[in-house]
C-alpha cells in the first residue's frame, strides 16, 4: 500500500508505504470502515466481523493502513510477521525499497540496527545496586536522545521535523562521550542560523532554513554554554576556530515578539569563537535590578510577556549568564582577548551583586516584570516560588551557599511532593493574577509549566540536592521521575498513561488529574537525566584526557561500577562506599598504583583494559 499527500508543499513528492513482505491477503484505506459506524480500536468492525478486508482504496476517505493476512497453525507451532513502513523519496524510490526488502534477510538487517545502537551505547555502561538506574543509563536516555531528538525531531506530541535552537545543543552535551563528532557537527550548524547582531532562530525547518526570529532571551547563551561543555569534555579546541556564516534578515520592531521568515546567508563569517562572543555580548543587555532582560521568555517559553516590553528582568538567566561567563573566561584568556576578559569579569561581579539583591527572605525570586514589580516572591499571590531560579543558584556556584541551601530547602517543602510523584516547576500555577506573566496561564493550573512537573526543571532539582551533599534526597527525586518506576503496578501505571520506557516532558498536579504523564519521547528530559544520572549521581568527570569520580550517591550504596570506553581504551571504574556515606573525598588506584588525592587519572589510549578503584572517604 502506497500514500502520499500532494498538498504538503515540502514533502509533496515523498511516498510512504505499508507492506506485509508480500503476504497480504487483503487491504484497505478505509479507517471508517475499518473500525465501523460508532466503532473503536479495541473492537474494530472488520475484526469483529472476520473475513477479508473490503479493499477500498483511494483519496478523499478518512485514511489508515490496514493489512491482513491469514496464518494457519498446528498446536505448538510458530510463525514470524513481517511488517515493513517506511517512505521513499518518490514512488519509484518507495517500490525499490518494498522489493528490496521483501527478499532481504531481515534478521540481518535487525541485527545490524542491534549492532549500531550497542555501538553508540557502549562507550559508558553502569552496574549499580538499581537496575532500573541501569537500564536508563545504558542506552535508553540515549537512545530517546538520539533517535527522538536529534535525527527524527519528532515525537506523538509534537512532529514538527525543525531544529530549535536551544533544543538540539542541550541534547548534544549527553552525547558528548558517546557521539562527540556529532555533537561537534551540531554545533557548527546551530552557530550558522545566528544573525550578525548576535541573536538567532529560536528554532529553523532544515528543508528550506526558515525559521522563526524572536526576542527569547536564553538561546544565544545555551550556544556558548554547550561549546564549553563540548571543548571541556572532548579537549577539541580546533572547533572553535571553525569559519561559519551568518545569516542576515530584516531586525525584529520595538513591539514585535517574532517573524517567522526566510533569512539569507550572509557573505559574512566567523570562528565559532567569535560567534559565541557575539552571543554572549548580545545576552549583557541588562535592566533597572542588573540582571539580564527576560525579552519575550526565558527558558519558560510561556513566560513571553514578563518582559515584552524590553525592560523586565531573569533571575534564572542571571545564574545561566554568570556559569556560562565562568566558563568562558578561560577560553578567552588562552587566546588572549583581553578585551573580552575585562568585560565579563567586570559583568561578573555586578551580576553576583545583583543576584544576592534577588533574595526573597527564604527563596530567590524568579523574574521582574516590565513595570518593576517581581515574579516568584513571596508577595505573589500565584507563582510565588519557581524552582530553577533556586537550583541554578547552587548549579552556577554563584549564590551565597547559606541563601542556596535555604533556596532548596523551600524548594523540597513547597515544590517536592514524593507521595503524589511529583517535582513541581512553580507553585501556585497562574490563572487570574496580573501582571499577566505570558502564554504559561492559557494552560489549566497544574498542567505542564503552570505549576505541573516539567522534567527538565525537575532534573535541575535533583542536580543542585546532589551538589549540596544530600545524595539520598537527589536519589529518591531522580527515582520519582524514573519512568520505569510509574509502571511498577496497574494502578500506577492507569494514572501515568504514558509509556514506561521514555521520559516524559510533564506530569500534572492537578487534582483532577494528578500524575498523569504528557508529551512523551520528544523531550530534553532524556538528555539531562542521563547527564543527571551519569555526571552527578555517579559523578563520572572527563575533561580530555583527564577522569575523575565525584560521586553523590544514597548512602546505601556499598559499590557501583562504570565502564568507560575512551577511544579504544577501556577504563574498569569500580567506586566503593565503605563508611555508607553519600560523598567525601575520593581516592583512587589505577591498575594498583596510587594517584595523589584530589588528583584526576590521565588517560592514555594504549588500547588496553585499565582498573580503577575509588574508594569514597568522609572529608
Amino acid at each position: 500500500m502506497f500514500a502520499r499527500n500532494k498538498w504538503n508543499e515540502t514533502f509533496g513528492e515523498r511516498v510512504a508505504f505499508a507492506d506485509m513482505a508480500n503476504q497480504q491477503t487483503s487491504i484497505t484505506d478505509d479507517r471508517s470502515a475499518f473500525i465501523g459506524r460508532n466503532g473503536n480500536l479495541s473492537a474494530p468492525r472488520a475484526i469483529v466481523l472476520g473475513g477479508a478486508l473490503e479493499g477500498i482504496i483511494g483519496a478523499g476517505i478518512d485514511p489508515c493502513a490496514a493489512l491482513q493476512t491469514i496464518i494457519k497453525l498446528e498446536p505448538g507451532e510458530s510463525a514470524e510477521v513481517v511488517c515493513l513502513l517506511g517512505q521513499g523519496a518518490n514512488v519509484q524510490h518507495a517500490r525499490q525499497m518494498v522489493k528490496r526488502y521483501r527478499t532481504a534477510d531481515l534478521d540481518h538487517i535487525l541485527a545490524e540496527v542491534h549492532n549500531l545502537w550497542a555501538r553508540m551505547t557502549r562507550t559508558v555502561q553502569v552496574r549499580t545496586p538499581d537496575r532500573s538506574i541501569n537500564i536508563l543509563l545504558n542506552g535508553w536516555l540515549l537512545y530517546q536522545s538520539l533517535s527522538s531528538r536529534i535525527w527524527a525531531r519528532a515525537g506523538f506530541y509534537q512532529a514538527s521535523g525543525a531544529y530549535g535552537f536551544r533544543d538540539q545543543l542541550q541534547d548534544g552535551m549527553a552525547l558528548a562521550l558517546a557521539a562527540p563528532q556529532l555533537v561537534r557537527e551540531h554545533l557548527i550548524r546551530a552557530a550558522s542560523h545566528q544573525f550578525m547582531e548576535g541573536d538567532v532562530l529560536h528554532w529553523w525547518l532544515p528543508q528550506k532554513g526558515n525559521g522563526v526570529r524572536t526576542k527569547i532571551s536564553d538561546d544565544c547563551v545555551w550556544l556558548a554554554y554547550t561549546v564549553a561543555h563540548y571543548v571541556r569534555v572532548s579537549g577539541d579546541i580546533t572547533v572553535l576556530d571553525e569559519d561559519i556564516p551568518f545569516l542576515e534578515a530584516p531586525a525584529l520592531g520595538n513591539d514585535e515578539h517574532e517573524r517567522f521568515l526566510q533569512p539569507e546567508i550572509s557573505s559574512a563569517s566567523a570562528s565559532l569563537y567569535t560567534h559565541c562572543t557575539l552571543a554572549l555580548d548580545h545576552s549583557l543587555k541588562r535592566g533597572a535590578h542588573g540582571l539580564p532582560l527576560m525579552g519575550t521568555g526565558d527558558w519558560n517559553d510561556g513566560m513571553n510577556r514578563v518582559g515584552e516590553k524590553g525592560l523586565g528582568e531573569s533571575v534564572w538567566l542571571g545564574w545561566f549568564l554568570h556559569t556560562t561567563l565562568s566558563a568562558w573566561l578561560p577560553l578567552a584568556q588562552a587566546r588572549q582577548d583581553t578585551e573580552h576578559v575585562n568585560k565579563w569579569q567586570d559583568v561578573l561581579k555586578d551580576l553576583e551583586v545583583a543576584l544576592k539583591q534577588a533574595w526573597d527572605g527564604a527563596w530567590y525570586k524568579r523574574a521582574y516584570f516590565d513595570d518593576g514589580s517581581p515574579l516568584g516572591s513571596k508577595t505573589n499571590s500565584e507563582g510565588r516560588i519557581d524552582a530553577i531560579a533556586q537550583s541554578w543558584a547552587v548549579i552556577s556556584g554563584a549564590g551565597s551557599p547559606t541563601y542556596a541551601q535555604q533556596a532548596m530547602r523551600s524548594v523540597q517543602e513547597q515544590l517536592v511532593n514524593l507521595e503524589d510523584e511529583l517535582i513541581m516547576v512553580l507553585t501556585p500555577p497562574f490563572d487570574q493574577s496580573e501582571p499577566d506573566p505570558g502564554y504559561i496561564r492559557g494552560y489549566p493550573p497544574g498542567i505542564r509549566e503552570n505549576g505541573g512537573q516539567y522534567t527538565h526543571a525537575a532534573l535541575w532539582t535533583v542536580m543542585a540536592t546532589a551538589l549540596l551533599g544530600d545524595g539520598d534526597a537527589a536519589y529518591a527525586m531522580f527515582a520519582t521521575l524514573n519512568p520505569i518506576h510509574h509502571a511498577r503496578d496497574e494502578e500506577s501505571a492507569k494514572r501515568y498513561k504514558t509509556e514506561p520506557y521514555v521520559v516524559v516532558a510533564d506530569v500534572y498536579s492537578s487534582p483532577l488529574h494528578i500524575g498523569r504523564g504528557g508529551w512523551s519521547w520528544y523531550t530534553g528530559s532524556a538528555a539531562w537525566m542521563q547527564r543527571v544520572g551519569l555526571e552527578t549521581i555517579l559523578g563520572l568527570q572527563v575533561e580530555g584526557n583527564q577522569l575523575s569520580i565525584a560521586p553523590h550517591i544514597p548512602s546505601m550504596w556499598s559499590e557501583y561500577e562504570i565502564d568507560f570506553l575512551w577511544k579504544e581504551t577501556k577504563y574498569q571504574i569500580r567506586i566503593i562506599n565503605p563508611d555508607h556515606i553519600s560523598y567525601g573525598a575520593v581516592s583512587m588506584t589505577l591498575d594498583g598504583i596510587a594517584i595523589d588525592l584530589g588528583q584526576p587519572i590521565l588517560m592514555e589510549d594504549d588500547k588496553n583494559t585499565h582498573a580503577v578503584i575509588c574508594r569514597i572517604v568522609k572529608i
